[in-house]
């Protein structure tokens, strides 16, 4: 099975909202951000919630399965990444 693409830390730093896929898993990541200061992320204590759901409809539409927060760290993008590949199996 294909890897699903997660974007960078950066992309979460700027406060985006990611949505992906792989077959019929839907994915929805959203940043929370704490600022050190006016331009600076503190990366220790922001955090990305990860949300899934299987089947053809919108996140709007769809019953979550299952939610989990993970530190923003690449530690913490490769645990969410391999605990979304696991769902899509």
């Amino acid at each position: 099975m294909a890897d699903i693409f997660i974007p960078t830390l950066h992309t979460f730093a700027m406060n985006n909202i990611f949505t992906g896929s792989l077959g019929p898993l839907r994915f929805r990541i959203v940043p929370t951000i704490v600022m050190l200061n006016q331009k600076e992320v503190n990366m220790e204590e922001s955090s990305m919630t990860a949300e899934y759901w299987h089947g053809p409809l919108c996140y709007e539409k769809s019953q979550m399965e299952d939610t989990r927060v993970f530190p923003m760290s690449q530690e913490g993008r490769a645990e969410m990444k391999a605990w979304l590949e696991a769902q899509a199996e």
